[in-house]
C-alpha cells in the first residue's frame, strides 16, 4: 500500500542522489520554501542549519541526514533545517568539500598525499560501499570475503577526511549560523507584520472579530 508505484533500480536511486529530479533548481527552491516556513527562534534554526553544513563535511555520505538529525537534537537545534542545512554538499561542492577535508586531514596526521586522490576519491567511495556490500555478502555465502581495500580506504581516505573535515566544517557551520540568524530575523519580523496587516484589513471589512487573548 505504502510502496513505490515506479520502482527505483540502485542506479536510479544513486543517480537522483546527484542529480534530484526535477534538477537542482527545483530541489534549490525547496530548500528555501521549507527554510521560510521552518518553526521556531532564528537562533535554532540557524543553528540547525550551521550543523547541517558542518556535517556535510564528514565523510558519512548518504548517512548526512542521519548525522544531522541527532546533532541537531543533542544540540537543540531546528532538526528540519540540518536536514535541509547537508544541501551545502551537492555536486558543485563534493569536489572542493573533499579537497579541503583530505588536504587539512593530512595536514593533521602529518601524511604524504598522493597527487592522485584529490582526482578520483569520488571513485574510491563508490568502490568501497561495493567492497563493503560484497564483504558482506561473503558473511552468508561461500565467497572470499577481502578487507585489503577497505584497510587502504580508511588510511587513505576516509579516517584523514574525518579528522580534517572537522575544522573548515566548524567554521563553514560557524559562518552559516551568524549569516542566518539576522536573515531569518529579518524574514519572520516582515512575515509577522505582513500578517498583522491582513487580520487588521480584514476586521476594518469585518471579516474578522479581534481576538482579546492574542492581541491581534
Amino acid at each position: 500500500m505504502f510502496r513505490r508505484r515506479d520502482r527505483r533500480g540502485v542506479g536510479r536511486a544513486l543517480w537522483e542522489g546527484i542529480y534530484p529530479k526535477g534538477g537542482w533548481n527545483r530541489a534549490y527552491i525547496y530548500v528555501k520554501h521549507r527554510l521560510r516556513r521552518l518553526p521556531g527562534t532564528p537562533e535554532q534554526i540557524a543553528r540547525g542549519i550551521g550543523i547541517g553544513v558542518f556535517t556535510a563535511f564528514s565523510p558519512f555520505y548518504g548517512l548526512h541526514f542521519l548525522v544531522a538529525g541527532l546533532l541537531a537534537v543533542l544540540f537543540r537545534a531546528n532538526v528540519l533545517a540540518s536536514l535541509l542545512g547537508t544541501f551545502f554538499g551537492n555536486p558543485l561542492t563534493y569536489i572542493p568539500i573533499g579537497a579541503a577535508a583530505l588536504g587539512t586531514g593530512y595536514a593533521m596526521l602529518s601524511l604524504r598525499m598522493d597527487s592522485e586522490l584529490h582526482i578520483g576519491f569520488g571513485q574510491m567511495f563508490i568502490r568501497a560501499l561495493s567492497e563493503l556490500w560484497y564483504n558482506f555478502r561473503a558473511m552468508f555465502t561461500v565467497a572470499q570475503a577481502d578487507w585489503t581495500y577497505l584497510i587502504e580506504f580508511w588510511h587513505t581516505i576516509f579516517f584523514p577526511w574525518l579528522v580534517g573535515g572537522v575544522p573548515p566544517g566548524i567554521i563553514s557551520g560557524v559562518v552559516a549560523y551568524y549569516i542566518s540568524v539576522p536573515a531569518i530575523r529579518v524574514y519572520k519580523n516582515r512575515r509577522k507584520g505582513l500578517l498583522a496587516t491582513k487580520l487588521a484589513e480584514l476586521r476594518k471589512k469585518g471579516l474578522l472579530k479581534r481576538d482579546e487573548n492574542s492581541g491581534l
